[in-house]
């Protein structure tokens, strides 16, 4: 039984748009309760220079409005990118947030925001296979204190410190993290968190959001042993997701895109390989303690090399993309998969 691999962006889409899915999904990844949970529209326009962001998922549940997106291959930008996404999801709410009345000398008014209505942000980056160099199975982060980063760092501190100190310090750390003055504790309320599928199907924690994983796994390396997905189908929620994984698969040209998908992973994964290998092999050869000068012959020849590299890789992301067209994907779509500008892909 071959399902559509759940990593892929057109196949995520297609399952969370069900939100009874996406609820169950993030009570069981945040291990919450959820009482209501609304969709919100996941493309947005910014301004002129940045046209629109579009989020993979977008939501609303009790008090926090949510994002979860898929990343499938290694970027160096998903840190930067992904904290703007963090961001943006608590400055859209101004579209929405409700206006207080500011009375001015000589009897008048003005309408401001009331930034005190503005509701938390939980960013979730599903990392399919890039780890961050973590071995958790995920890592999350929050505004925090200076002082307790510090606290924290000081070697000094750890090392000099008795028990007793270190306990006192302790708790003078925590008095800063439990200061709700001003409602400071919205700061943590915020968070962005990384989830690592290599991570969670290596690591067999078997915590509530393991079976997400794990059946997304199964679905990329194209397991299709029927028994193999026996326990989901136990589950109604899980039940649905096969169902609209399988009627995916069906559609049109699923198979065309499943395949130029995968051409295209295959020759960015080959690139970032082929790069880190000729940077060990040169490591290797010449050594760290040798001059510059006498490295920079190397160092032109590989920039070269990086070059020509970073042309194929750009032809293939062409080829993907005209064909995507070919099959009336949205441009929108071709962009998120190929990383191509609008005028690249309406000129093919």
């Amino acid at each position: 039984m071959y399902l559509a691999p759940l990593n892929y962006d057109r196949y995520f889409k297609k399952v969370f748009s069900e939100l009874t899915i996406a609820k169950r999904f993030l009570e069981d990844f945040l291990d919450v309760e959820i009482q209501e949970i609304e969709f919100l529209q996941n493309k947005k326009s910014i301004s002129d220079d940045a046209r629109y962001v579009e989020f993979d998922f977008r939501c609303k549940i009790d008090g926090f409005y949510v994002i979860i997106d898929m990343q499938q291959w290694y970027k160096t930008d998903v840190v930067q990118r992904f904290y703007v996404y963090h961001a943006l999801n608590s400055a859209l709410q101004l579209e929405k947030l409700p206006k207080k009345i500011i009375p001015l000398v000589g009897n008048k008014s003005r309408k401001v925001h009331d930034y005190a209505e503005l509701l938390p942000v939980i960013t979730i980056i599903w990392m399919v296979h890039d780890t961050l160099g973590f071995s958790d199975d995920y890592i999350g982060y929050t505004l925090a204190p200076e002082n307790v980063t510090e606290f924290i760092k000081k070697d000094v501190v750890w090392g000099n410190s008795t028990i007793k100190e270190l306990l006192a310090e302790r708790d003078k750390q925590k008095g800063l993290l439990t200061n709700h003055n001003r409602n400071l504790d919205f700061l943590s309320s915020n968070r962005l968190i990384y989830a690592f599928q290599k991570n969670i199907v290596k690591n067999k924690k078997y915590e509530k959001y393991y079976d997400w994983f794990e059946l997304a796994d199964k679905t990329l390396r194209k397991v299709e042993e029927k028994r193999e997905y026996a326990k989901y189908e136990q589950d109604k929620i899980f039940t649905e997701v096969i169902r609209r994984l399988l009627k995916s698969l069906k559609e049109p040209e699923s198979e065309e895109y499943i395949t130029n998908y995968e051409e295209y992973l295959h020759g960015v994964q080959q690139y970032d390989k082929s790069i880190r290998r000729e940077g060990r092999e040169e490591g290797r050869q010449e050594g760290y303690s040798i001059a510059v000068t006498k490295l920079q012959p190397q160092l032109e020849d590989a920039r070269e090399k990086e070059k020509e590299a970073r042309e194929k890789e750009k032809e293939a992301r062409l080829i993907l993309a005209k064909k995507m067209k070919q099959y009336g994907e949205q441009i929108n779509e071709i962009k998120k998969m190929t990383g191509l500008s609008d005028d690249e892909i309406i000129g093919l």
